[in-house]
């Protein structure tokens, strides 16, 4: 066999008979595609840890025999063989193995046509499954606004847990049980809904069959649309403009946002609008905040607050930075509130009939809709959020092609947006919109129309940025493992800001968990689409929107004042879960007379039900009136685990509580009389 030399003095090996430079390649794996030879796995990602548990990745190295080549480093002189007999068979085994174990209901299955599980069995040649019955049915769990959970779908690659654990630091995620009883999930296989998840979707982005996948709200849609009685108003994000045509054929990052307003028309939406004058909107408030906080030595740094996964986040791990984060509301929620009012009363509309649909490349887009902070009258502000995926299926279900669709321009009044609200898609646009803001205010528009310091896909960037004579230190973070290390350097005084960017999906929305699936260098293009699109948009700083200046002439009054507060902010507070619910602060009152409880949620306890003591307590707190003096918390191991629950009230600790007489057990410690 021929071989092909690498260029001289670079360290090479062979790959299937041919000579090839190792370069940086960390592992084979990645080697071998970088030459163009496809080696299938399950469980690698190039920024995850290597895990090495799907075995498909084998590799025949000579004088190793079968090696695991996302696990094995590439050496001089090795030689490397992807594709014999004996790997083959391999592979082809371990596929089966996984089919048998697989609910195989394919064809109703929301991964189906992008599975990976389903591609490999394709490429194989695989037509039957060994084994005459299909695996029992696993519960599934339905219990997230974002997520839907099915372990019967699970190949245990692995993926999700590494990325909640590594990227996002969270962690709720991880291997059970053994042998055939193995399953991924929470612990003690409670629902997502009652542990500490924030919607974010990073873990539905990376499995690669249907075992997580992204909570569908199309059919909710098409009966508004199809409701005569309705009013559908849709809004499309800016991520969303360079991922969506990736599920038609486009080139990742190629705008399409003519051709999906098109498309969203034919769909039958009545008015179509663009998030990104909200966005625009958001930077301007955001701005006032930031500069009214720098001048009269208010909370700093100013966190940005439009990732409802990061500000779930610190209201469940950092309730001390709350007064930090910016009470502007996410562009989403903005658009509407203006939708069901502004909009409402312009056109003579019912606001009641209203229906505002938005187009989101995030999942926790859907929870944050169903916030109660986010109504009016008990009628949420957003009605109903889709992510980019299911509104491709929409527009494949409507029969459009969306390709072959002339390109149309968004409605107005609230269709006309700047670059600014263009790179909110993007890690460092909210920064970067909310420093065009400053500019603009101080006169300098023209000199720093673009701000270079703070875009990229880099984890975390800083900058130090001089506007007008005022320095501002600035951070972004994207993912929520590096923004925990950030904010943990500003607590120990090791960093000092002014403004905080945080985006739980790394490299911003472009990266959402509701996005088609795409690797790293997927992501930056979109984002460079982005950035591409704000340098051809006339209008690139927020204070140049005409649309937004007559929003405020009209209707919300002076930026940061009583109006403009009512519709762009809200307030955020500390929140625990018990059982699945939110629990808004921590029971604080009037410290002087409030009673500190702490019940021990250690692994005994738990068992005994500790979590449905924490639940009595909160229940009978609220109906006796006694919330603002008890200060409820959780705490570990009070080394009461003979009997019952272990609690301890004013530092005194209680054994053999359970949720029958925990009651009577605060109100003789609150001293009631009344035990009502």
């Amino acid at each position: 066999m021929e071989k092909k030399l690498a260029p001289r003095g670079e360290a090479s090996l062979a790959l299937n008979g041919r000579q090839v430079a190792i370069g940086d390649a960390t592992n084979l794996l990645e080697l071998a595609r970088r030459e163009g030879v496809y080696i299938p796995s399950f469980c690698y990602h190039s920024h995850l840890s290597v895990y090495g548990a799907c075995r498909l990745c084998l590799v025949e190295v000579e004088g190793m025999g079968m090696v695991t080549s996302c696990t094995t480093s590439p050496r001089p002189d090795m030689v490397v063989r992807t594709m014999t007999d004996r790997l083959r068979q391999v592979r082809r085994h371990i596929v089966e193995l996984m089919l048998a174990g697989h609910d195989r209901e394919c064809t109703t299955c929301s991964k189906s046509g992008s599975c990976k599980l389903q591609q490999l069995a394709q490429d194989m040649g695989i037509e039957e499954v060994p084994g005459e019955h299909m695996p029992p049915p696993r519960r599934v769990d339905t219990s997230s606004p974002a997520i839907v959970r099915n372990m019967s779908k699970c190949v245990l690659c692995g993926d999700c847990v590494r990325v909640c654990r590594e990227i996002q630091g969270i962690g709720v995620l991880d291997f059970a049980h053994r042998g055939p009883r193995m399953q991924v999930g929470p612990a003690f296989d409670k629902d997502l809904a009652e542990v500490d998840c924030v919607n974010c979707g990073q873990c539905c982005a990376v499995c690669p069959t249907g075992a997580l996948s992204v909570r569908n709200h199309v059919d909710e849609v098409w009966r508004a649309i199809n409701d005569p009685d309705s009013i559908v108003v849709v809004q499309l994000a800016p991520a969303v403009r360079v991922a969506l045509a990736e599920e038609f054929g486009a080139l990742t990052g190629e705008d399409q946002t003519g051709r999906i307003v098109a498309a969203l028309r034919r769909v039958g939406f009545d008015h179509v609008f663009d998030t990104a004058l909200a966005a625009d909107l958001t930077a301007i408030e955001e701005t006032h905040e930031l500069m009214e906080r720098m001048s009269q030595q208010g909370a700093l740094p100013l966190f940005t607050s439009c990732c409802p996964a990061w500000v779930q986040y610190a209201e469940q791990y950092h309730p001390d930075l709350l007064p930090h984060l910016s009470t502007c509301r996410s562009p989403q929620q903005m658009f509407g509130a203006l939708a069901k009012t502004y909009f409402a009363e312009k056109q003579g509309y019912d606001a009641k009939r209203i229906f505002v649909v938005s187009v989101m490349p995030c999942t926790a887009k859907k929870s944050e809709a169903r916030r109660d902070e986010f109504s009016t009258d008990d009628v949420a502000d957003v009605d109903v959020v889709v992510s980019t995926v299911e509104m491709a299926r929409m527009i494949r279900e409507a029969g459009l092609q969306l390709g072959e669709l002339e390109p149309e321009a968004v409605d107005m009044p609230l269709g006309l947006a700047t670059g600014a609200g263009v790179i909110f898609g993007a890690t460092g646009g909210v920064t970067e919109a909310v420093l065009r803001t400053v500019a603009g205010l101080k006169g300098e528009a023209s000199i720093h129309p673009d701000f270079e310091k703070v875009r990229g896909m880099e984890g975390v960037k800083e900058a130090e940025i001089n506007i007008g004579g005022t320095p501002i230190r600035a951070a972004v973070v994207s993912g929520l493992k590096a923004a925990e290390a950030l904010v943990q350097r500003i607590k120990a005084k090791q960093a000092d800001y002014d403004v905080v960017e945080v985006m739980a999906c790394p490299g911003g929305c472009v990266g959402g968990g509701g996005q088609p699936t795409s690797s790293v260098s997927g992501q930056a293009k979109r984002a460079k689409g982005l950035y591409r699109l704000d340098k051809q948009l006339q209008l690139r700083s927020p204070l140049d929107n005409p649309a937004v200046e007559k929003l405020y002439r009209e209707w919300l009054g002076e930026t940061g004042g009583p109006r403009a507060h009512q519709l762009l902010h809200t307030q955020y507070a500390p929140r625990r879960r018990i059982r699945g619910r939110s629990i808004r602060g921590i029971l604080q009152g009037d410290e002087k007379k409030a009673v500190d409880v702490a019940v021990c949620v250690g692994t005994g306890c738990y068992l005994r039900g500790a979590y449905n003591v924490m639940e009595r307590l909160v229940e009978e707190s609220d109906r006796h009136g006694l919330t603002g003096r008890v200060n409820l918390s959780a705490t570990f191991c009070l080394e009461q685990c003979d009997n019952g629950v272990a609690m301890m009230v004013d530092g005194k600790v209680i054994g053999g509580v359970t949720p029958d007489n925990v009651w009577d057990v605060l109100q003789e410690q609150l001293g009631t009389a009344d035990r009502q």
